[in-house]
Formats: C-alpha cells, structure tokens, sequence
C-alpha cells in the first residue's frame, strides 16, 4: 500500500492473526489508553474498495513469561510496566465479529463473500465512517449479532447502541438510537429472555 493510502486510512489497531468468514482475532500491541472499546465499529480495507465491518466483542490479555514473574514482585517500577505493556512478547488480542461490508462504497449488512487474510490490518471507525455503516439499510446487521452464540449479546448491543448514538447526535441525527432500540424489539419479539436481557442492558447504558 502506498504511503498515500496509508495516511487516508488512519492508524491501524493491529493486524490479523486468524479469521473466518464470521469474523476475526486480531493482535496489537496498544497502551492502556488506546485498547478499543468493546462494542466499536472497525473496518478491515481490503483490495478494489472492499472493506469489512466487525464490533469487538471480546478483548483477551494472556499473560507472558516476564508478567507471571513481576506479579508477585513488590514495589514495579513504573517504567517496567510501561515497557512490558509496549514491549509483550504476547499481543493484547482483539475478537472481532463480521457484520457487514462495502464495495465500491455500497453497503451490505451480509457477511463478507471472502474472509480477510492473516496480517491485514484493523483500523477503528471514524464517526462519518460508523454513521454511514449502522444507518445503511434498516438496522441488518442486528441479525448477525443476535445468532452469535456464546456472546453476550445484550452487552454488547448496549454498547454498540451507546457508543453509535453519540456520533449520529453529534451529526444532529437524534433518533437513531430509538429507531435500533424498536427494531431489536420487533426482531426479538419472539424470544422474550434475550430481548429483557437486551433491553435491561441498554437501559443501564442510558439507551431508553
């Protein structure tokens, strides 16, 4: 990629250690401050205009052999943590589950036709970028969280729901929220313990 291009796309999260149609696990190496939140949109740039769209749902910290040593160390420095938190033999690990993509800026809320590679890389979404995305359609790629197994679900739509809603208010969109919140009621009608589970988890986000 030229140098171009890579200004335009931002800085990168991290790069791709495995992934699948369905999504993704990526390693970084971040300071405290800058690890994602859990529930934010990210879009992995591919080649021609095609891009991929996740929410983090999961991010993992293993441990490595200096950490196990300095946990039971007294008095760390604070300028060895800082260089184990920088300098990890083990990346900070970021799972990321598919919801959608683009194509020459057209956007799907399906699952991409062709997973990305190892090493692409992960880049955060920019509000125009993450308002375009959950605004495209009408709230599609809802369906592909709420099929997730082994996810918490409510969790991470309140938090996917809070995190949007702040960037389309920012834009002056101020109904966008309750527009997500009443299509996940019409989507889970039928399943009355994940929706008062999801529903409780936006109310404690301040999503009413």
């Amino acid at each position: 990629m030229a140098i171009a291009e890579q200004a335009e796309q931002g800085i990168h999260i991290g790069r791709l250690l495995h992934a699948s149609t369905a999504g993704c696990v990526v390693g970084c190496r971040v300071s405290q401050s800058e690890v994602p939140e859990f529930g934010a949109l990210v879009r992995i740039p591919l080649q021609k205009g095609y891009q991929i769209f996740g929410l983090i749902y999961d991010i993992h910290i293993e441990e490595d052999g200096l950490v196990r040593q300095l946990v039971t160390a007294e008095n760390v420095p604070d300028d060895v943590i800082m260089d184990n938190r920088v300098n990890r033999n083990a990346p900070v690990e970021i799972s990321v589950l598919h919801v959608g993509y683009s194509q020459q800026e057209k956007i799907y809320h399906m699952l991409p036709p062709r997973p990305p590679l190892s090493l692409d890389a992960l880049y955060p979404c920019e509000p125009v970028s993450a308002c375009g995305f959950s605004s495209a359609g009408r709230f599609g790629y809802f369906r592909h969280v709420l099929r997730a197994e082994d996810l918490p679900i409510g969790e991470l739509l309140a938090a996917h729901i809070r995190l949007s809603n702040e960037y389309h208010r920012a834009q002056g969109e101020t109904h966008w929220a309750s527009d997500a919140v009443q299509e996940l009621i019409i989507l889970l009608r039928d399943d009355y313990p994940t929706l008062m589970a999801v529903l409780s988890a936006l109310t404690d986000a301040g999503i009413e």
